[in-house]
């Protein structure tokens, strides 16, 4: 909306102090600053009025950690709603609304989040760990993934020298190299939206365990925008030029800010749970930038935390259907660390520190062409 009052009155001289508002860069600071005043400011009376709400608060498993079900028990969910708020008062104020990647940002970010308020508020309601079917969600996140998708591919502003970049799939380390699909990328860019929304929503099991982590692959991927974005930064680093896509910066952004915003009351011990409306949301949300920057691949690295967690559930499942026994002492895999004796805050700030280490690796690859 600010981007909107630029357009109207800096540039013709009436207000020069609103040429700021052109730079990515200062509304990317200011929505950070804005998404994490609204969820800190909305925090204290959104988490008592859920707790009078929703009684019992999130069901715990029975079968999971011991101590969870008396520490954790009577927390309440559905905090994703608060990282929602910021997250879009962010986005919708301080980016160019004409810009067809922020509505594919939030198309993704607000269909998965309403998916995921409508699983935990079955929980809630059943007061049972089983939501809404797993199928139907699966089928629900597919068909906002490849909306998403094709309106970058229709509307998105196509590169000069590469006008079928928008269909294709990017190798990292190769300077030129890329794969068309054509329209099967619709296919691809949802599998990689869907396996992200729920690779993060496996690892959101502890206290400040996902929204870290979340906030440092949107950090990478911020900076990823803002260089892929710009002609002279990407030529320089012969990266694909994907025109207009920097706007999602200021997006990431707005995640870091509303991440920070949740994590005052999400840190050990938690006040409120994310649940699927936070994790589902997020994961999407970094899912959908790392397709519209077309740095798909390199989320494996960025985000290779959620892709352990994910690998240790399927492989824990595969395993114990064909010999009934099990490789992890429970998974997702941060359980199976808990199961070892590692305390929660030791886990957690451990794989802070891998998402940390992870991220720095794929922002590597950037220069390694």
């Amino acid at each position: 909306m600010f981007y909107w009052l630029y357009e109207q009155f800096a540039a013709s001289g009436y207000v020069p102090i609103l040429n700021l508002l052109k730079y990515q860069t200062f509304r990317t600071g200011m929505a950070i600053f804005t998404a994490q005043f609204i969820v800190v400011a909305m925090g204290s009376r959104f988490i008592r009025w859920m707790q009078a709400k929703q009684g019992k608060g999130q069901p715990i498993r029975a079968e999971g950690i011991e101590r969870h079900v008396i520490e954790k028990a009577g927390t309440p969910t559905m905090g994703g709603v608060m990282i929602l708020a910021g997250l879009l008062a962010g986005t919708l104020l301080w980016s160019d609304l004409s810009n067809v990647y922020v509505w594919a940002v939030v198309l993704v970010t607000a269909g998965y989040g309403l998916l995921g308020f409508m699983d935990d508020y079955a929980k809630v309601t059943r007061q049972s760990t089983a939501g809404v079917s797993g199928r139907v969600r699966l089928v629900l996140e597919a068909g906002i993934a490849m909306a998403a998708v094709a309106l970058i591919i229709v509307f998105a502003q196509k590169p000069a020298q590469t006008p079928e970049l928008l269909t294709s799939v990017t190798f990292p380390l190769f300077k030129q190299f890329f794969l068309d699909l054509d329209w099967f990328y619709l296919l691809f860019g949802a599998f990689i939206i869907v396996g992200a929304a729920n690779a993060v929503n496996f690892t959101d099991g502890l206290d400040g365990l996902a929204t870290v982590p979340v906030m440092i692959a949107a950090a990478a991927y911020g900076l990823i925008a803002y260089l892929v974005g710009n002609f002279v930064f990407s030529n320089y680093l012969q990266l694909h030029h994907v025109p207009g896509v920097g706007e999602i910066s200021v997006f990431c952004g707005a995640l870091i800010g509303a991440g920070l915003g949740f994590l005052w009351y999400n840190a050990p011990p938690a006040k409120i749970f994310m649940g699927d409306t936070g994790s589902l949301a997020l994961g999407g949300a970094v899912g959908t930038v790392a397709v519209a920057t077309r740095h798909e691949i390199i989320l494996a690295v960025i985000g290779g935390l959620f892709v352990a967690e994910t690998l240790s559930v399927i492989i824990q499942v595969a395993w114990f259907k064909r010999t009934g026994r099990r490789i992890f002492l429970m998974a997702p895999i941060h359980h199976h660390f808990e199961k070892l004796g590692w305390s929660e805050s030791t886990v957690v700030i451990r794989f802070w520190i891998v998402a940390i280490m992870l991220a720095l690796l794929g922002l590597a690859t950037l220069k390694l062409r």
